[in-house]
């Protein structure tokens, strides 16, 4: 688990970052009307990539980690504000519940891939 969890979400986020480039369009219904959607797109796909190739990178997972934990914090308004929408982007109830629940898991992940791979420091 503890190999697998930052390499699976490393990828995922890869993904996740590509797709914002190629469908822009699937992220558009999330993405709150006073944000411009082209810039969160851009801004995401940077994100998620970099993010995502830090986790895989072993030198680097635990900086992976916490910037993962941070992204999800981030993205966190964003589910909120969908659950309390008429029509959520994500589904019809309890999809947006689900998928906030999720985020916390996700929020969590990054903390212990962070503790996981965080090296003592020299005393």
């Amino acid at each position: 688990m503890k190999k697998a969890l930052p390499i699976i979400l490393g990828v995922l986020l890869i993904l996740g970052g590509i797709a914002h480039l190629v469908s822009p369009e699937a992220y558009d219904a999330m993405i709150p009307e006073f944000i411009p959607s082209f810039l969160a797109n851009i801004l995401a796909a940077i994100a998620e990539v970099v993010i995502g190739i830090s986790l895989i990178v072993p030198k680097y997972r635990s900086l992976g980690g916490i910037l993962f934990m941070a992204l999800m914090i981030a993205f966190l308004p964003i589910h909120v504000w969908d659950l309390f929408k008429e029509t959520p982007a994500i589904g019809p109830m309890p999809a947006p519940v689900i998928r906030l629940l999720v985020q916390f898991l996700l929020i969590y992940a990054g903390w212990w891939i962070y503790k996981k791979y965080k090296t003592p420091k020299a005393e």
